[in-house]
């Protein structure tokens, strides 16, 4: 039996469908915003405030694994309603908010090993989503193209453990964009139309393996082809990619190569 904590965007719908394809039991703690999952019947919505009702399920369900898939937003923490366990580990979570979403889920898997459950990755079965080394497209970067990558990504090790950034836009040998906590989506939606750039997307220094793996999808190539973007570049078993073959069609009929180092 696997507990599955679920929240927004599609990689959270991907991980639930090749569960069930592989007839996995399972339950599913729905953290998403709108309750996305209610129609589930293996579903629970319970807030994560609740900490001791958290842990009774999954200790009820005889389960001792758990993964984390989607975006899980930070809560309004003054509307929660604490149970006596929510109430013991809040200041931790709370204190991590101040660092970020990703540092909440950070906090919360701290959290669920105290109580002997074990996180495991959130690709564990899903492997196909993370990409090898390798050029998969029919376009490739040109050694103008690759002099930026290697900008880009020594500009990656040079950031400390807090940053927000997991995506930068190179250009030229320079780096003319970076994400921030508002994500790639809104990076991108500030350049300008045939910005000629290239999307970095790597995980953060010291990156947690089994959460939060940067992902790329086809509304990400749609927003590439959309502000005039040359290529993505991810890191070899590092990031989440879905619909890989709708992806590499769109990017080799619109000239976007993606590569993976």
């Amino acid at each position: 039996m696997i507990g599955l904590f679920l929240g927004d965007t599609d990689f959270s719908e991907v991980v639930l469908k090749k569960i069930k394809k592989l007839k996995k039991k399972y339950f599913i703690i729905d953290l998403s915003k709108d309750n996305k999952f209610k129609k589930d019947r293996n579903s629970y919505r319970i807030s994560i405030g609740k900490f001791g009702r958290i842990i009774d399920l999954i200790q009820k369900k005889r389960s001792n694994k758990v993964l984390f898939a989607g975006k899980i937003a930070k809560p309004k923490f003054s509307k929660l309603r604490l149970d006596l366990k929510g109430i013991y580990y809040m200041p931790s979570v709370i204190k991590a908010a101040k660092l970020g979403d990703a540092a909440i889920i950070k906090t919360i898997i701290k959290i669920l090993n105290k109580e002997n459950i074990k996180v495991i990755s959130s690709i564990f079965f899903n492997p196909d989503l993370a990409l090898n080394i390798g050029n998969y497209t029919k376009l490739k970067p040109s050694n103008t193209d690759k002099k930026s990558i290697k900008k880009g990504v020594s500009f990656f090790k040079k950031l400390n453990d807090l940053d927000h950034v997991q995506a930068l836009i190179v250009k030229d040998s320079k780096v003319i964009s970076k994400e921030n906590s508002s994500g790639t989506k809104k990076m991108l939606s500030n350049l300008k139309k045939k910005s000629g750039g290239i999307l970095i997307k790597l995980p953060k220094k010291k990156q947690d393996l089994r959460i939060d793996l940067p992902t790329v999808g086809l509304n990400t190539l749609k927003d590439c082809k959309k502000f005039g973007l040359k290529g993505i570049v991810l890191k070899s078993k590092k990031n989440i990619f879905l619909n890989k073959i709708n992806c590499i069609n769109f990017a080799n009929k619109n000239k976007i190569f993606i590569k993976v180092i």
